[in-house]
């Protein structure tokens, strides 16, 4: 069926004056479907070549911010009954990123109607987005692989059940952004793992043996879920293999998903929170 929807770019404005821009994410909402989502790149090397004083690592936290607070009211507008139902994108954009004479602006609202929200979402990001982005051959970020299994577990309505969760020891500690309780918390962790280099596969693969075993000392009981990109260059499938050797050497109740297996993950996770619901 279709519905319509609003959406909005979310600019980055290096000088109010000069009014140069790069688009580094979108927004949408369909109220009929009540459907909200929000998709933001965690790419910022385009904006370093275009401003040169861009700071990445604020960068990055800054775009999981508004993608976080999207989820955050997305799951409110599916549970709450519509006494305030909006009609634009807009009303959400500025409740997240209020309009200010900061580097991060909204644009006008475009719209229009769909049968697939959230396809819509991902076509309107990669036009406004990544085809202007400067991308790395065969290099995908975490952020962009948890995409693929965020999709379909918006599909199911499995998002409103996941929460953060920050694992602690004594010499270390991790948040990971999405988990649930039921008996131990079950966490799930987006690894890419397309990347350019043998040596950037393995070191990351060893990265994450370590964290796990001190992680392994913390009080939390937890089973961790690791989300694969694999690897697209055929050149480093060998490597892939070494570095899924490496990580069954983690401690404790581990679990190994690829994106091919994202719809089976999400539609068992689903019955599993159902059918904790019921119990």
């Amino acid at each position: 069926m279709k519905t319509r929807y609003s959406f909005t770019v979310l600019r980055y404005v290096h000088d109010i004056g000069t009014g140069e821009f790069a688009n580094v994410g979108v927004a949408l909402y369909a109220p009929e479907a009540k459907y909200l989502g929000a998709m933001c790149t965690p790419r910022y090397g385009r904006l370093s070549k275009m401003f040169l004083d861009v700071n990445g690592d604020y960068f990055r936290s800054l775009m999981r911010y508004i993608e976080t607070r999207f989820e955050e009211l997305a799951d409110r507008l599916r549970s709450e009954l519509p006494l305030d139902k909006r009609e634009s994108v807009m009303g959400f954009a500025t409740e997240v990123l209020p309009r200010d004479d900061s580097s991060l602006q909204w644009s006008e609202p475009g719209a229009g109607v769909t049968s697939a929200p959230a396809a819509t979402l991902d076509q309107i990001y990669e036009r406004m987005v990544e085809k202007y982005a400067e991308r790395q051959k065969a290099s995908r970020t975490d952020e962009e692989v948890w995409r693929v299994f965020r999709r379909e577990l918006e599909t199911k309505e499995v998002m409103g059940f996941l929460e953060p969760k920050r694992i602690a020891a004594e010499d270390y500690d991790y948040e990971f952004g999405h988990a649930w309780l039921n008996r131990v918390w079950h966490v799930y962790e987006p690894v890419s793992f397309d990347l350019q280099e043998a040596d950037s596969v393995l070191d990351k693969a060893n990265r994450w043996l370590g964290r796990i075993t001190i992680l392994r000392e913390s009080p939390d009981e937890f089973k961790l879920y690791m989300l694969f990109g694999e690897p697209s260059l055929e050149r480093l499938r060998p490597v892939f293999i070494k570095a899924k050797n490496i990580l069954t050497k983690m401690p404790g109740e581990k679990e190994f998903i690829g994106e091919r297996e994202a719809e089976t993950f999400s539609s068992e996770l689903a019955r599993e929170l159902a059918a904790r619901q019921h119990r």
